[in-house]
């Protein structure tokens, strides 16, 4: 059995995947790099079986019809032995050192005599053309250099959360929790990290810098201009998160609390994306949307909408959609986001 299974979701990825597989072979024997080659059209396939032939006792090459990044890691999740897993898109990569970190911890949790649900770690924005790396820390928030609880889990400011790249799930739990991700739909990151939360109970915290995330490409799935054109699939993956939360019988009140403060903030960039393409169409998505959590919990609903978030982008009448639009920008400034 593997320590660790990565995913590495691959459409159309020819120019940059051999940066992200390279980076993860330092990982050696103890992981299992499962590149998925999603009915790419390019020579990613071809790539995918050099790794395959070359290193056969790491590299799985995965060749399946196209059914987007969700599908992908479905097919990672079926295909994966490894005791934990987790998700490198073929356009990022992962820290040498900080890899070497994460796996030695791991080899020592599991040879301990608790159970680890989740893996936290640091990840950094690699923008093209930044001079400098914003890191998405969580240092100050929750504890380190030790297996924790949501108990013990710290209130995090607004626009900082745990992302699919700060984490590392233990493989049987995404089964139990039958995750599956929906097709031919992007962002469903956030679906990958929201569904398993009321199954996790331990979580560890390395303050260590491990994935570097590269944003910068026009076709980019995080470029604004490419969210607001595919905003019907954000806003699929938005009800899809309501529907978990207003579904799962969430009793521990500080994985609810959690959770409520990460539909909190996928509320808002819905809403925001939606205010942003200025059509008459989409501001009555944006009220559809609101009506949608109303219906399936009136409690969340009331209460989202009258966080800072929810008041800020629900502000009335065209100067309120452009104040919203204003706080936005600055959000976007600081955090250092697409």
């Amino acid at each position: 059995m593997k320590l660790l299974s990565i995913a590495v979701p691959c459409y159309n990825s020819q120019d940059y995947m051999r940066n992200c597989v390279d980076s993860l072979l330092e990982g050696g024997d103890l992981v299992e790099i499962l590149i998925v080659d999603d009915g790419s059209k390019d020579d990613t396939a071809k790539i995918a079986d050099e790794y395959a032939a070359k290193y056969p006792n790491i590299v799985k090459a995965i060749h399946q019809e196209n059914g987007g990044h969700g599908e992908a890691v479905n097919a990672g999740l079926r295909n994966a032995t490894g005791f934990y897993f987790k998700v490198v898109d073929s356009d990022d990569w992962v820290n040498k050192e900080a890899y070497h970190a994460i796996l030695d911890k791991l080899l020592e949790i599991i040879a301990g005599p608790e159970t680890l649900d989740m893996m936290i770690s640091n990840f950094v924005y690699e923008k093209q053309g930044a001079k400098h790396k914003k890191v998405m820390k969580y240092k100050n928030y929750i504890p380190e250099g030790k297996i924790f609880t949501w108990k013990e889990m710290g209130r995090m400011p607004i626009g900082k959360y745990i992302l699919m790249h700060s984490v590392i799930y233990r493989t049987e739990l995404l089964r139990e929790c039958k995750l599956e991700l929906p097709k031919h739909t992007f962002y469903v990151d956030n679906i990958f990290v929201y569904k398993p939360l009321p199954y996790v109970k331990t979580m560890y915290y390395m303050d260590v810098n491990f994935y570097r995330y590269f944003i910068g490409r026009n076709d980019q799935s995080v470029n604004e201009t490419v969210m607001i054109r595919r905003i019907d699939q954000q806003l699929l993956v938005n009800r899809l998160m309501i529907d978990i939360i207003s579904e799962e019988k969430v009793t521990d009140k500080n994985t609810r609390r959690y959770m409520l403060k990460y539909l909190d903030i996928i509320m808002a960039v819905s809403s925001i994306m939606l205010i942003r393409s200025g059509t008459e169409e989409n501001l009555e998505k944006k009220k559809e949307l609101w009506r949608y959590l109303r219906s399936a919990d009136i409690h969340i609903y009331r209460k989202l909408y009258m966080s800072v978030l929810g008041r800020g982008v629900n502000l009335p009448g065209r100067s309120g959609r452009r104040l919203s639009v204003t706080l936005y920008k600055v959000a976007q400034k600081f955090y250092g986001f697409n």
